[in-house]
């Protein structure tokens, strides 16, 4: 996982560092095998097309990622505020 993402929007947004840090770290510690274990993890993901949406923060931010899971690599495709996330065309 790159976390120049993350950095990225928290310049913008500085007040989800500490939720978005706490999910960069969720991320580097999962071994996750399969959706399903992914969703044991974080219950409220949903997956839209190739991409696996998580709410971050309370669900104040959403973060559109491609998980591989045989590779254990997270490509994240978007960051953004739950208001942002309104406008991606996933």
């Amino acid at each position: 996982m790159s976390e120049r993402r993350i950095r990225d929007f928290i310049e913008r947004e500085p007040n989800a560092a500490d939720a978005l840090w706490r999910w960069a770290d969720a991320i580097e510690s999962a071994g996750w095998r399969n959706p399903s274990d992914l969703k044991a993890m974080f219950a409220p993901a949903s997956f839209v097309g190739d991409l696996t949406v998580f709410n971050v923060g309370g669900n104040k931010y959403r973060i559109a990622a491609f998980v591989h899971y045989r590779k254990q690599i997270v490509f994240i495709k978007n960051i953004g505020t739950h208001e942002d996330y309104d406008k991606w065309d996933l």
